[in-house]
This record gives C-alpha cells, structure tokens and sequence, in this order.
C-alpha cells in the first residue's frame, strides 16, 4: 500500500499496454511530421493560369510576361475565347484565368482604365488568393510604370516620378507571422491540440481497460488504494511522460520548421503543468465514465475539428456563437492554445496570460476532484458486487 508500489503498478499499466504507448510516443511523433508535411512550402507559389489575350498589342503581350514572371503564377496555356479558358479551369487543368480586354493598350495610352478580368479555382482560398495576388501585382506594377512614363513625357523629373506616381505608399509588416505562411499561423496552436488528445486518448484507454476488468469481475490494483492517491500518482506519471514530449514540439519540432519562439523556457512550464494536469485529470473522468477502452478514442476523435475551430484561433472568437464559446472554455487546450500563442509566438508577458493560467489551475482542481468523486463510486460499487 506504499506510494511506491503505486508508482510502479502505474507505469507498469501503462507501459504494458502497446494501445497508450502507440498513442503517446507514435501519435506525437508521427504527427510532428505528417500534419506539418503539406504545408512546408509555406505558400502556393506557380499556379498555373490560362490567358485570354483579346487586344494582342505589344502592352498586352508585356503584361502576359509580367504575369508569367511573378513567383506566384505561371502561363501554362492560351485560349481564343473566355468559354475555351472557362473549360479549361473546369476541367482542372488550370486554376485560374486572365482576360486581357480589346483595345487594352490604346486605353492605357489615353489615360483610360481597363478592366482586366481573373480569377481562379474559389474551391481553395490559397490557392485562389495566390492568383489573385500575382495577376493584381504585375497589373500595379504595369500601371505604375505606365504612369511614370506619362509623367517624364510631360516634363516631370524621373525620379520624383517615381515616388509620386501614387499618393498612397503601403509599407506592410506581417505581425506574429513573418513568413505569412500557413505553418507559422496554425501549427504551433495544432500542436498543442495534438498533446491535448493524445493524453486525453492514452488516459482514457487506461481507465476504460480498467473498466473492462471490472465488468468481467477481476479486480485491480487502483481499488486498493484511496481514490485520492491514485489520482495523484497517475497525474505525476502522465505529466513526467508528457514533459518530454512538450519539450520535443517546443523545442526541437519549432526549430525544424522555423517558428519563432520568444517564451522562456520558466514560462513555458508554469503554464505546461496546469495544462498537462488538467488534461489528465479530465481523461481519468472520461475513463471512468466510458465502459471500454476504444471508446476514449471515438470521443475524443470526434471532439477534434470542434476544438481547433471554437479556440479562436482559426476563427474569430467573435463570429462564434457565444454558446459554443462556453463550452468550448470547458476544454483545457482552449485556454492552453490562447497561452502558448501570445507567450511563444506573440511575445506577450505572464502576467498577460494570468487568467488563462489560473483557468488551467481551476481545471485541473475541479476535474481533479470529479476524477476522486467517480473513482470513490467505482469502490463501492465494486465493494457491493463482491457482497453480493
């Protein structure tokens, strides 16, 4: 009945069992590389458009290579019509299209604005803005210079020219995000979220097994000893196991794929401990709830794509309803998600963070306690079977 035997009964349970170990050690690292695998180019760069030249002046053919030379389109096919290039997108051999209307250079020469046409595959809004993006820069960037051109041929100094083709100048600096890719934007939140369900799973599949003993009328080590300790025990050992864990994402993972980190490694684990605790405590609260074990992963599994949408992160908080919202609050990689963000990637202090510390802390004693309340009825109901 000693703590130390408690302790070796635990990782004996858990390291025993080949469905934790794969969901702990493999699921971690798996995911570390396959989640961020489709994204490591950061952005969609050459998508392949077809043009419609209608005006085929020298202007129109310059702009078609201007087009071609931006890093995020390239001119993979000509059409004579709008419907022949229209066919082409449908058919997905292109994902975008640019028309160059008739008479487009002698309404540049007379100082007129045509239109131009694009548009791209709206199925993919990467893709979709990255065609948008290169086709809308070489079209500014044509217009400029054809401005300019006005300007030296009315008299005007060439390089104040430059500098006022335009009354407005854009000087954009991407915040948090340097790269303005999509691993620096969602990978560091969505592993948080894979730490949060892989221990919610593992813990889970402990107490569900344990479960499964219990129905068959054998009997287990946890009910020989007080609810109390086994809570604890169990908490040490999953976040001792877990610890490691945290430190390959935070550590090496956001090395390998360039994500900036500007948290200490103090805050990190003052907030890494509720986070780790909480989670834990909550899966033993499923675990003794589901009666077998493959349940953990079906519940949790089906919770995934709820989270990563309802923490704020990928959606505005305030496009959310205020329901999902709540409830989502109840979950601790909501809060975790929002604390390992402004700390590690947002620079924020620890005392900007405090209330979602202290809602890690909240969790974890009230999912600690629930976790006690639902192990003390599990004894007795055991106790009264034996009885009987």
């Amino acid at each position: 009945m000693s703590w130390r035997s408690l302790f070796q009964f635990e990782l004996k349970a858990i390291f025993t069992n080949p469905s934790i170990l794969f969901t702990v050690f493999g699921g971690v690292l798996i995911y570390s590389f396959l989640y961020p695998l489709p994204y490591t180019n950061q952005l969609p760069r050459e998508q392949q458009i077809v043009v419609v030249n209608l005006d085929q002046s020298a202007l129109g053919r310059k702009l078609e290579r201007m087009v071609d030379a931006t890093p995020e389109v390239v001119i993979a096919a000509r059409a004579e019509s709008v419907d022949a290039a229209k066919a082409l997108v449908n058919q997905g051999k292109v994902q975008g299209l640019l028309v160059i209307p008739k008479d487009f250079q002698r309404d540049v020469l007379l100082g007129k604005s045509p239109t131009l046409a694009y548009g791209g595959d709206a199925a993919y809004f990467l893709v979709y803005g990255t065609i948008a993006e290169g086709i809308a820069t070489a079209a500014g960037t044509l217009g400029a210079e054809v401005k300019v051109a006005r300007m030296v041929s009315a008299g005007g100094d060439i390089a104040l020219a430059t500098e006022q083709y335009t009354a407005i100048k854009l000087n954009a600096q991407p915040v948090f995000n340097p790269t303005m890719g999509y691993v620096n934007y969602v990978v560091p939140a969505v592993f948080v979220l894979i730490l949060h369900q892989t221990l919610l799973i593992a813990v889970g599949l402990l107490g569900g097994g344990q479960n499964e003993y219990l129905r068959a009328g054998e009997s287990g080590y946890w009910l020989h000893y007080p609810a109390r300790r086994v809570v604890v025990v169990r908490g040490i050992v999953f976040t001792l196991i877990y610890l490691p864990l945290v430190m390959y994402y935070f550590g090496f993972s956001f090395s390998y794929y360039n994500i900036s980190r500007l948290a200490s490694i103090q805050d990190l684990m003052l907030v890494t401990v509720p986070f780790l605790l909480s989670v834990i405590f909550l899966g033993m609260i499923l675990g003794q709830l589901i009666p077998r074990r493959e349940l953990a992963t079906v519940v949790v599994l089906l919770s995934s794509l709820p989270l990563v949408f309802s923490a704020g992160f990928i959606w505005p908080v305030e496009m959310i309803p205020t329901p999902v919202t709540w409830l989502a609050q109840l979950a601790p990689s909501t809060p975790a998600i929002n604390a390992f963000l402004r700390l590690n990637q947002m620079g924020a202090g620890f005392d900007q963070i405090l209330s979602l510390w202290g809602q890690l802390w909240l969790q974890a004693l009230i999912y600690g306690a629930i976790a006690v309340r639902l192990m003390l009825r599990v004894k007795r109901q055991s106790k009264q079977a034996v009885k009987l």
